[in-house]
């Protein structure tokens, strides 16, 4: 595969890892599709590092709390989701070593997502505290690791069970997928290496730019609309694309 394809790959990865369309699926698919040699689920995980980085340096003020102690309560939130997701994350990931995005674990989070719109429109919440919010996020994000269910999707929905102003809700979603991907990309570069020579980096490249870019879009323009029509326009991306993967079987 030559590097053309690689950077598409790095573009859907960087817009997608924020969408509630599995990033995850869609860089797998794509990679199939453009005869990747890596293993196609391997090389969407790799492609994580890209967003990864944009998460940091989007959200530096938060980490650079996180690192001089400063914010405890975002320090113990994402301690429990990280120790929640990794162990869940890794073990989903080897058993679906050769999946690709499915159709029904998209629609799945669109329905969640409707139900976040609905919660959001009647203002809803089921009063869960912080704690019990980053445990039941925090399995989401582990489950996402299934190619096609939403990492982002799943873990808004979850996080909207609670009392949060929508923007935590982004926030929280957004900076609890770094401690994850960070340790997925780590493992990769311990034990599968080889298969990401210097062709593949020019998408990391785009899967920095466009990620940095899609993150700040998506943040500005959640605060400009009623989130309840937010939740509700992901939901119908994630309906529209298990329509595709249906289609295109």
């Amino acid at each position: 595969m030559d590097t053309v394809n690689y950077f598409i790959l790095g573009l859907l990865q960087g817009v997608f890892e924020w969408i509630p369309i599995s990033s995850e699926g869609v860089v797998a698919l794509a990679a199939r599709y453009l005869g990747a040699k890596q293993n196609p689920v391997d090389l969407a995980l790799f492609l994580h590092a890209g967003t990864l980085l944009a998460a940091l340096i989007y959200y530096r003020r938060d980490w650079m709390r996180i690192l001089t102690l400063k914010d405890w309560p975002l320090i113990r939130f994402l301690a429990i989701a990280t120790a929640v997701s990794l162990p869940l994350g890794f073990a989903v990931s080897r058993i679906a070593a050769q999946a690709v995005m499915g159709a029904g674990l998209l629609a799945l989070t669109g329905v969640g997502l409707l139900f976040t719109a609905y919660f959001q429109a009647k203002k809803i919440n089921l009063k869960l505290g912080k704690n019990k919010l980053a445990g039941i996020a925090g399995v989401l994000q582990g489950l996402a690791a299934l190619p096609g269910f939403s990492r982002s999707g799943s873990t808004i929905f979850g996080l909207s069970l609670g009392n949060l102003p929508p923007a935590q809700v982004l926030r929280l979603s957004y900076l609890m997928s770094v401690p994850a991907v960070a340790a997925s990309t780590a493992y990769l570069a311990l034990f599968e290496a080889e298969q990401f020579t210097l062709t593949v980096w020019p998408a990391l490249a785009a899967s920095f730019a466009v990620g940095i870019l899609t993150l700040d879009l998506l943040t500005k323009f959640a605060e400009k609309i009623n989130f309840a029509k937010f939740a509700l326009a992901f939901a119908l991306l994630c309906f529209a694309g298990a329509a595709l993967e249906l289609a295109m079987r």
